[in-house]
């Protein structure tokens, strides 16, 4: 049926401003954009006069089964998560699994998120009844989404040059005992939930993601490129995000990471890379040749110690840029709002000639919208305009975020932090009215979260204790594997 939206003030293509305007929606896009009170027929009315109505944000990197693991750590830079990860993901059912996708996914819609690049992880390996269950998490909230399950045939201690024999005799035995599932079995299980897959592809996709180069056998990964070649699967992967990795790189390839993605053949319009904050000026060089994008993760990079993304140095590059969250357990929230406040402010701790080389808060609004919607491959999403998917938020304007309002896009990014959202519309659907999922029992999933999470801390507590025995070791490690790569600066300097 054809709605209206009346009155309300509406953010521009390219945020610069936000003036008032009736919104005509039809077969789920944006028909027309008309002055107030301009007759339409047999249109369903909606009264926004108190709302600004913006793009649905679009989160290009996120892990669906952090919603369990959100708080977990503290001085953990990314080496020790890698080592945690085996306890915060570990012991995990069906019904684990899709309370952990719908977790993220609820905490999304809530905070004016309408689409996400998932890499959901499944110990030992993907499976289609898994794969399946996170689907059902997404459809019941409401969000798009691309679910793209994290694989890799080495283990992280195999993967990680020199790490086992730099352990304790104690602890090096077991670590060198862990095996990865075999490449066979994992492309396998892909191959087989594409083949099995009943989703709308323009809401609920699948994916694959070779999880970080490091991880994967160069069989294993020209494995992972022909089947997402075979099954048109869009590709993204963990690449040079902390600086140990692109240490490793050059140890045991001699080439950066990207550019052995490419020898692969993986780098192409199908594939973005995730964090990118140790990618040298050819790295970029080469993503945008090929066609690639990046997904920026502001608020992980430096809760993980990993460093400062080379952001304008991408776009001026032509590569294109969204921004995600990551998951909940290396980020611990799901807020793309916060995500675009620490992008802006992440772009001025680098030193530069001019405040051009800053991101300004249009352009970073214009990277968590329209950028995120070309890296995601959602055509017609990511502005209001007509022909544009009615992707939308609704922000209280009599909230205190907006009081007085001044700036549209300054304050989205600098002010706004998800508690002005009241509605969001997917497709001209009502998903989010008055901050209330509709899809979704809240109280019953947060209870049951509760009482899964609690079962786990008892299932894991063994593992979680060997993992943190050695966890130590491996940040002593890593460290100095991290000092090999003198390519680029992306931490500030010790005072």
């Amino acid at each position: 049926m054809r709605q209206i939206l009346r009155g309300g003030r509406v953010l521009a293509a390219d945020a610069l401003s936000a003036p008032r305007r009736d919104v005509v929606i039809e077969g789920g896009r944006i028909a027309a954009l008309l002055p107030p009170g301009a007759e339409v027929a047999d249109a369903r009315p909606h009264d926004a006069p108190d709302r600004l109505i913006v793009p649905g944000l679009v989160n290009t990197h996120t892990h669906g089964h952090g919603g369990l693991a959100k708080g977990l750590g503290d001085k953990w830079d990314l080496a020790v998560l890698l080592v945690h990860g085996a306890w915060a993901n570990g012991g995990r059912g069906l019904e684990e699994k899709r309370l952990a996708t719908t977790l993220s996914a609820v905490e999304m819609l809530k905070k004016g998120c309408t689409a996400a690049y998932d890499l959901p992880s499944e110990i030992p390996g993907p499976t289609t009844d898994g794969l399946e269950v996170m689907a059902e998490a997404y459809i019941a909230v409401g969000l798009r989404a691309i679910l793209a399950p994290m694989v890799g045939n080495l283990t992280f201690f195999e993967a990680t040059p020199g790490l086992i024999e730099a352990l304790p005799e104690s602890l090096r035995e077991q670590a060198a005992a862990l095996r990865a599932q075999p490449a066979e079995a994992t492309l396998a299980a892909i191959g087989a939930a594409a083949e099995a897959w009943t989703h709308d592809h323009q809401n609920i996709r699948l994916g694959i993601a070779p999880t970080i180069p490091l991880f994967g056998t160069e069989e294993f990964l020209r494995g992972c490129r022909a089947l997402a070649r075979d099954q048109g699967l869009p590709m993204q992967t963990h690449v040079a995000e902390a600086r140990f990795q692109a240490g490793g790189a050059e140890l045991r390839y001699g080439k950066s990471l990207l550019a052995h993605m490419d020898d692969m053949g993986c780098v192409g319009p199908w594939f973005s890379v995730a964090h990118g904050v140790w990618l040298t000026d050819d790295d970029l060089a080469l993503l945008a040749d090929r066609g690639g994008a990046l997904a920026h993760n502001p608020g992980s990079n430096m809760r993980l110690a990993s460093g400062i993304a080379p952001i304008r140095r991408a776009l001026r590059a032509g590569v294109t840029v969204g921004l995600g969250t990551d998951g909940s357990g290396s980020s611990d929230n799901q807020n793309m709002f916060e995500a675009m406040r620490l992008a802006a402010f992440a772009s001025r701790l680098i030193e530069s000639e001019s405040e051009d080389d800053w991101l300004g808060t249009a352009e970073t609004v214009e990277l968590a919208t329209a950028g995120s919607s070309r890296l995601m491959g959602l055509g017609g999403s990511g502005r209001i305009e007509p022909g544009a998917s009615a992707d939308l938020v609704f922000l209280d304007l009599a909230h205190v975020n907006w009081m007085p309002f001044n700036d549209a896009a300054n304050q989205m990014v600098w002010t706004e932090d998800g508690s002005a959202v009241r509605d969001v519309m997917i497709g001209g659907d009502w998903k989010l009215r008055d901050g209330k999922v509709l899809g979704v029992d809240e109280a019953r999933l947060y209870q049951d979260a509760q009482a899964a999470a609690d079962r786990l801390a008892s299932v894991n507590s063994t593992t979680r204790a060997w993992c943190e025995a050695v966890a130590p070791h491996v940040a002593c490690h890593c460290r100095g594997l991290a000092r090999r790569f003198k390519g680029k600066a992306r931490l500030l300097p010790a005072y």
